[in-house]
């Protein structure tokens, strides 16, 4: 079976708790805090694997989380990290913020690793929140509880050479004549059902090839297989259109030229834009000869064509020399652009208010999650800086201008509090 797009979900590990502790030894006089921190959340990594070739390894796991880093302790001693996560994708793996569809990474390199999101930072001990006037601080930092991504995985075949054509035009045994692939190959009315990729190794050059399944007309708007297989088309740098000249399935050579260009055309310019070569194949079984220059005399003005036998074998070293001195003249092609990093940003800085019920409010957000992470309600001082932060960071304010008066209810980090002005 093979699988080209899926969608999962990632969760990178959360930060562990910083944790409330003194020192207690005999011999230690004023021994003083000693909360040590919370460990770094794991990281979810993806990496390219050599030894995959399409995404069916998420055909049933599709949910992924990164190890959560663990609370400090006593005695400064640090919590232990969240182990990282690494998914292994096929080379070509294009990732994508699955709610706004930006691409946040292109993997096209063996090997290549890119970390996709990263673990909740570990909350500081009370170790760290020790002054000349705060000598025993009892609160700690919380760890960074980290989100739970949808991310969509889409396999853009890397190749350098992609061989299109209407379904049993011979591309299958085009691909297994040139090359050492060993295709499904068959007198099918139908399309193979997934892309064949081989090495072509000749003339001291070396390239890519891929045959793409079977395009048919309407395929660029849904009809067939065609569709799903189309993406594949977009990383190559060069199309060899195979065209059946001997009309073995009753179609038209010129028409199956144009329907399948058409299709091309209509999925978008990047694709109709790519250089092709026209490969006439199944001339072992041509009749009438002339059909060949009826054919040539539609095509635009320096358009390579080559007439060839992938059965028989002829006219294959022509094709494979074209094609090696026009690939020497088409660049290489690009990682596709990565858009803004939206994956895992936090505005430290936002927050929402919202009135509940009658004389209950609501605050949630960012900023929330980072005072309540500072702040323990039991310890005096720390209530103090809690009440000093939501005043200087606006929350009140928002609140009053919804209607917040005294003795109403303010739900904030898990805490129902009573206000007075």
């Amino acid at each position: 079976m093979f699988l080209d797009k899926v969608k999962i979900e990632c969760k990178a590990g959360n930060g562990g708790n910083g944790v409330v502790a003194f020192r207690r030894e005999k011999y230690v006089p004023n021994g003083g805090p000693s909360g040590g921190d919370g460990g770094k959340g794991g990281d979810i990594i993806f990496k390219v694997s050599k030894d995959m070739d399409n995404l069916i390894d998420f055909r049933f796991k599709k949910k992924f989380k990164a190890g959560n880093g663990e609370d400090g302790s006593a005695n400064n001693k640090y919590g232990k990290n969240g182990q990282d996560l690494i998914i292994y994708v096929p080379k070509g793996t294009v990732i994508k913020n699955a709610t706004t569809g930006k691409v946040v990474a292109d993997m096209i390199d063996i090997d290549e690793e890119q970390v996709i999101l990263k673990g909740g930072q570990g909350g500081r001990g009370n170790s760290h929140f020790a002054t000349s006037t705060r000598q025993a601080p009892r609160f700690a930092e919380q760890g960074v509880v980290t989100k739970s991504f949808e991310l969509l995985l889409e396999l853009k075949t890397l190749a350098d050479v992609g061989l299109v054509g209407f379904p049993n035009v011979g591309k299958s045994t085009l691909l297994s004549s040139v090359s050492n692939a060993r295709p499904k190959i068959a007198n099918y009315h139908f399309t193979t059902l997934a892309p064949n990729i081989a090495v072509v190794n000749a003339y001291g050059n070396s390239f890519v090839m891929a045959d793409i399944p079977g395009l048919i007309s309407g395929a660029s708007e849904g009809a067939g297989l065609g569709i799903e297989f189309l993406r594949h088309i977009e990383r190559t740098r060069l199309l060899v259109h195979v065209i059946d000249i001997a009309s073995t399935e009753g179609r038209d050579p010129i028409e199956d030229y144009y329907a399948i260009n058409a299709e091309l055309q209509n999925y978008g310019d990047k694709v109709a834009n790519i250089p092709q070569i026209i490969a006439l194949n199944k001339s072992d079984m041509l009749v009438d000869k002339s059909v060949i220059d009826e054919f040539k005399e539609i095509l635009p003005e320096g358009t390579l064509v080559y007439v060839i036998s992938a059965y028989t074998h002829d006219g294959l070293d022509a094709l494979i020399e074209g094609v090696i001195d026009t690939l020497a003249k088409i660049p290489k092609v690009d990682k596709v652009e990565i858009e803004e990093w939206d994956i895992d940003k936090r505005d430290l800085k936002q927050f929402e208010v919202a009135k509940v019920s009658d004389g209950v409010f609501e605050v949630t957000g960012e900023l929330v999650f980072e005072i309540m992470k500072r702040v323990n309600l039991e310890d005096m001082v720390s209530n103090a800086y809690f009440q000093k932060r939501i005043k200087n960071d606006g929350i009140i304010d928002a609140l009053i201008d919804i209607g917040l008066k005294e003795g109403d209810i303010i739900k904030i980090g898990g805490y129902d509090l009573e206000y007075y002005e």
